[in-house]
């Protein structure tokens, strides 16, 4: 099940690892994506705090850890294709994964029909 923020980062949760991206909303916002800063593995983040850098045609924006926990793993593949993530932002256009220090924060987060009244 996909959750959101309220800054346009979706989540997906398996065991203790989340899956981080931004959602289609944001990447109509921020218009054509062409460059990526990735977080390093083994960074310890706080909910809240910036994570990752996009570039787009328009502006610079910062990405948030939605949870507290640690970077286990980032997408490689975006270095090459930013654009990934315009083309399949909430499949192959994903940012980071996480191990969270409590999975039960995930339910803070926003269900799809909130995050929807959000956007419209």
């Amino acid at each position: 099940m996909m959750k959101y923020t309220e800054e346009h980062e979706w989540i997906t949760l398996d065991g203790d690892i989340a899956t981080v991206g931004i959602t289609k909303y944001a990447t109509e916002q921020l218009g054509d994506i062409v460059f990526v800063e990735l977080p390093d593995i083994g960074r310890a983040v706080s909910k809240g705090d910036g994570t990752v850098v996009v570039e787009s045609v328009k502006a610079a924006s910062d990405i948030y850890a939605p949870l507290d926990g640690e970077i286990t793993e980032v997408n490689d593949a975006l270095a090459d294709a930013p654009e990934s993530i315009n083309a399949d932002p909430e499949g192959k256009g994903w940012l980071f994964k996480i191990k969270v220090n409590n999975a039960d924060d995930v339910n803070d987060l926003l269900d799809e029909s909130a995050y929807k009244a959000l956007t419209e």
